[in-house]
This record gives structure tokens, sequence and C-alpha cells, in this order.
């Protein structure tokens, strides 16, 4: 039996427009797009984080880039989380590139039924191997949040929220989150 070669850049860029492909430890990995729920859960939570964040308004404090779906080569990886987010003082403006190389400050995955698994035993070691300090879990079945920390390699949860609750979580502490939104309740 033949040994399977490695995925490469060229493998990704060969695939339909209407699916989400990463590398992952060489394989190449192919997801559905999005569901409906997921993608109200990832706008929503975009839309809250980017006015106070992103740019500074209702008193935010600013200083970040939140970017929906960047394409991030880390390494051999390349990973499309749902959303991430860079401090200005690392990147002060987005590369001109397609992909990204340097890893962000915060990931957000917005977990569906058929990314969960991966989600959690593939992309999460990842991010904490290359050091990105802060990581966020959205079920938007079980409509649940997890808030995570990387510690000395390992992601330490921090808090579970769920429901309508609203939130103040790491690193965004500084603004509120109404969960209800993330959810599509009005």
């Amino acid at each position: 039996m033949a040994a399977r070669r490695p995925a490469t850049y060229e493998d990704l860029l060969a695939l339909p427009e209407y699916v989400v492909g990463e590398i992952v430890g060489g394989e190449l990995v192919v997801s559905p797009r999005p569901a409906t729920p997921h993608t109200v859960s990832a706008s929503a939570l975009g839309g809250t984080l980017l006015p106070p964040f992103q740019f500074g308004d209702g008193g935010g404090p600013g200083g970040w880039w939140i970017l929906d779906e960047p394409e991030l080569h880390l390494n051999e990886d390349v990973l499309v989380p749902d959303l991430a987010g860079w401090r200005r003082e690392r990147m002060p403006t987005p590369p001109t590139d397609a992909f990204i190389t340097l890893p962000p400050d915060w990931v957000c995955e917005i977990l569906s039924p058929s990314t969960s698994r991966h989600d959690r035993t593939k992309k999460l070691p990842i991010y904490a191997r290359v050091g990105v300090p802060h990581l966020w879990l959205v079920d938007p079945l079980t409509q649940t949040i997890e808030i995570y920390r990387l510690d000395t390699g390992y992601w330490v949860l921090l808090a579970t929220h769920g429901g309508d609750e609203t939130i103040r979580a790491v690193p965004f502490e500084a603004a509120e989150v109404n969960l209800r939104n993330l959810w599509g309740h009005r």
C-alpha cells in the first residue's frame, strides 16, 4: 500500500467554493459550509465585538482586528477559525495576502455537529501549540459558550455560560455580550 502524500495548498485551492478546507497534520480536511444557526451565532458575535474592540465605538477600547473566517497558516497547518482577533500592537495592519501567518490573540470556533469533534481534538491543540492565548467555543444548538485561556501549553476552562445570559469574558471583558443574540433570540 502506497503512503499518502501530505496535503498541499494547491489541494485547498482546488476545492469547490461551497466547502471549507483546512490542512491539519498534513491531512486535507473538508467541511460543508455552515448551517444557519452557526452563521447566526458567528455574525451576531462579530457584530457585537467589532464596534467596541475594532472601532472603539461606544466608549470601547479599540485596539483589535477581528476577522471572520481568516485563513491562518500556522507552520504546516492551515486553519480557518470562525472568528479570530489580533491586538493591534502585534498586528498594526492586516496583511494584504489571502492568509495570515501571525497566530491570533483570540480564536472563536462555532461548533456544528459535523465539526465539533474536529474543532476540539485537532484544532485546539494546534492553537495551543502556536500560543493563541484566548479561545471561545460557541455551540448554537446547546446555546452555550465556553471561555478558555492558555496556561503553560494547556487550555484552562474559565467559564461556561448559556441561555440568555449577558456576560463579560476575557479578553473582551470591557463590553457585554448578550448571549440571546447569538442564538437568534429577540
